[in-house]
């Protein structure tokens, strides 16, 4: 069965509509209301009822006349004009019926429950199509299909079946919640709750009919009770959207944090079945999505972490780490996880932090996790004195508390000191307290006093540290612009398809992208004259658009040292390809002069039509496919942004000399690669080129691109 994307509408704002009618609804009606426990309309109005929603509430119910007191209506069409919200109770076969009904009623915003649309094959596909069309004429907002619905956590509005007791907000800005699942939605707000988190908004969007993900951050963007934008998503339906989107959420000092499923093959398939979406490319989002700011989380449990972290901190945690731990064999544990991590935590001693030395008996050694043994159960003001010193520390851009916290006698004398350093001397830096003994009996009233003061509370120090690794590593990411001003290619094949090597370097070659001195041929007269002017030893490679490959079809002859067996090696190359495949014409053969031994690189470039251009840049050889050893990069990187990628690649000490080699020309390589991605941004129509291989060189004396490949689309 083939599931295909279903096009969300324009931006609310963008559209003249607006999500306030779905979100801040003033009155609501259910459609398929009841008071039979369990039936998704009565859950509804459960929820209204018990978080007082103060709005004008309809029932739609064509068998009852009262409900709970509330008089029903027979249909749609016995309702007053502009209600706000309506709420799909109901079969999925009566749906698109009473969305006609809704817009002729000209209600605003609609939820749609019922599943069985676009991922039940193509009777309800069309039906999704058709709640699209409906949407984008009549200008309602709809939510769904096949989602659990939202809540607004600010005016306690549960539009929602899962039966909800909203919580006030304390003051200040909280989470949103924006996932395509309705089940994580939940799961991730109770989870949230659970903590003492504000909310703000929770919406699950399900199939997306008529409005997606990136309609509901857009609005939350602009709230300003929402800090943090918590999300689940299997597939982007408007990717330029969601990255503009990210990358506005930064300039507002909002934090995105994202959970997206489909990273393996498995879970794509999956995903074709879950929303009726068609998962794409996970590793080319996940570089465009990081590049525009969004942090990614790996599981359910680290995306409520970070999430926490990201709200309750003064400011997102950046720079190295300090760890307080009791326990040598803990310290050892967090040494060995952080150097997994690669979670930056400064080292000290005696002489480089004399305010730690001070703080701490003379037994207690200075180091970074520091043990500082039992001793503060003798000594409870040690706390304070050692928290003190590692505030103070500009090394240091956050502290973990790695507390044993294992009765509650234990956790009177420990926490006091800790709680009152922070109230005292009011940190800058994240303060996060990571107890060693998960499920310990710890007075509530303490962790809800770390959680007031700022102060994330957490059972498991590895949980700490991992999402710390992830907010760390956003912090550090340099956001900063390079030349991503279009360079065009002149001479572009307007029919689309393959481009063979030597049109590929005619175009790119005076654009920049170094390659071998050369000509295209198409007699051995042509060769021998070019051969003379270039100098043996020289390399003839055949030349088809269909001869993607020419290595298989024997199509590369190399190291011809004179005329001699230029003539014998022209006439090999033709009668390797004919014997290859008979049908195959040569346009002719691309003469080069051999070059020297170098590494070899492996550069590709793809336009993707949704996400815009990317690059690909690691170690060529069989260890491209072997070990993946490749980086994805955005073109609009700067030079040193690009070269600190190609250090993380796996086998980067190549790069920087390895066993006595020399350091190679890796700048050369990026200024290759940036190159490569003003042309993409020139040229939509190039969907890819691949350079490989690259040979890069000692420094100071460049790279070059061996092979070119380039596909285009038709313009």
């Amino acid at each position: 069965m083939t599931v295909e994307t279903i096009t969300a509408s324009p931006a609310a704002g963008a559209a003249g509509h607006s999500l306030d009618r779905l979100l801040r609804p003033r009155s609501v009606v259910i459609v398929g209301a009841s008071d039979k426990p369990g039936a998704l309309g009565a859950s509804v109005l459960a929820n209204l009822d018990r978080n007082g929603f103060a709005g004008g509430i309809h029932l739609i119910n064509p068998k009852r006349a009262e409900i709970a007191g509330r008089p029903c209506l027979p249909s749609v069409d016995a309702l007053p004009e502009g209600v706000d919200a309506a709420v799909l109770a109901i079969p999925r076969a009566a749906v698109l019926d009473t969305i006609r009904g809704l817009a002729a009623r000209k209600v605003g915003s609609a939820i749609i429950f019922s599943a069985g649309f676009a991922e039940g094959g193509e009777e309800g596909l069309a039906e999704q199509r058709e709640i699209g069309r409906i949407a984008a004429e009549s200008g309602m907002v709809i939510e769904g299909p096949n989602c659990l619905g939202m809540t607004n956590f600010i005016d306690r509005v549960p539009l929602t079946f899962v039966e909800t007791s909203v919580k006030p907000l304390k003051g200040g800005a909280g989470i949103g919640i924006v996932s395509q699942s309705g089940a994580m939605a939940c799961v991730l707000s109770t989870v949230l709750a659970s903590r003492d988190l504000d909310l703000s908004f929770s919406v699950s969007t399900g199939n997306e009919a008529a409005s997606g993900v990136e309609d509901y951050v857009e609005y939350l963007l602009e709230d300003a009770s929402t800090r943090v934008i918590a999300m689940i998503v299997e597939q982007f339906r408007k990717p330029r959207r969601f990255l503009a989107a990210a990358r506005r959420a930064r300039a507002l000092g909002k934090t995105i944090v994202l959970l997206h499923p489909g990273k393996s093959s498995a879970a794509r398939e999956s995903a074709a079945t879950h929303t009726g979406a068609m998962a794409g490319d996970y590793q080319l989002m996940r570089a465009k999505v990081a590049r525009a700011g969004a942090i990614f989380a790996e599981t359910l449990e680290e995306l409520g972490d970070i999430a926490e972290i990201a709200l309750r901190c003064p400011a997102i945690p950046a720079g190295g780490v300090a760890v307080l731990g009791e326990s040598g064999a803990f310290k050892a544990l967090t040494l060995d996880l952080c150097e997994d991590l690669d979670l930056d935590l400064p080292k000290v001693d005696d002489e480089s932090a004399p305010a730690l030395r001070a703080a701490l008996p003379d037994f207690v050694g200075v180091s970074n996790p520091l043990d500082m043994t039992a001793q503060g159960l003798v000594e409870p003001d040690l706390y304070y004195r050692t928290l003190a010193a590692l505030f103070g520390d500009d090394r240091f851009g956050s502290v973990v508390v790695g507390i044993i916290q294992n009765d509650p006698v234990t956790a009177a004398i420990k926490l006091p000191p800790i709680l009152r350093a922070v109230e005292e001397l009011k940190p800058q830096k994240p303060v996060i307290f990571a107890g060693l003994d998960e499920g310990a009996d710890i007075t509530a009233a303490y962790i809800d006093q770390l959680r007031a003061d700022g102060i994330p509370y957490f059972p498991s120090t590895e949980r700490t540290l991992r999402a710390l690794k992830r907010l760390n590593e956003h912090a550090r990411r340099d956001f900063s612009e390079g030349d991503s001003s279009p360079l065009p290619a002149p001479g572009l094949p307007q029919a689309g398809g393959v481009v063979p090597e030597y049109r590929a370097k005619q175009i790119l070659g005076p654009l920049g992208i170094p390659f071998p001195r050369g000509a295209f041929c198409t007699s051995v007269e042509e060769a021998l004259t070019a051969a003379g002017q270039i100098g043996y030893p020289v390399a003839l490679k055949a030349q088809s658009a269909r001869l993607n490959h020419k290595s298989d079809a024997g199509g590369v002859v190399l190291n011809l040292s004179d005329a001699d067996e230029l003539r014998a090696g022209w006439d090999r190359l033709y009668a390797n390809v004919s014997a290859y495949d008979a049908a195959l014409t040569l346009d002719g053969a691309l003469l080069e002069g051999m070059g020297e031994r170098g590494v070899e690189l492996i550069i590709g470039a793809k336009s993707d039509p949704e996400w815009g251009p990317v690059i690909l840049a690691g170690f060529g050889g069989v260890t491209a496919e072997i070990l993946q050893d490749v980086r994805l990069l955005t073109p609009d990187l700067t030079i040193d942004a690009i070269t600190a990628e190609l250090h993380k690649l796996k086998q980067s000490a190549l790069l920087r000399g390895f066993r006595g080699s020399p350091a190679l020309d890796v700048e050369a390589v990026a200024k290759i690669i940036a190159t490569l991605g003003r042309v993409l941004i020139a040229e939509p129509a190039i969907r890819e080129i691949d350079l490989n291989p690259v040979i890069v060189y000692p420094e100071g004396k460049g790279a070059i691109a061996l092979d070119a490949l380039m596909l285009t689309a038709k313009v």
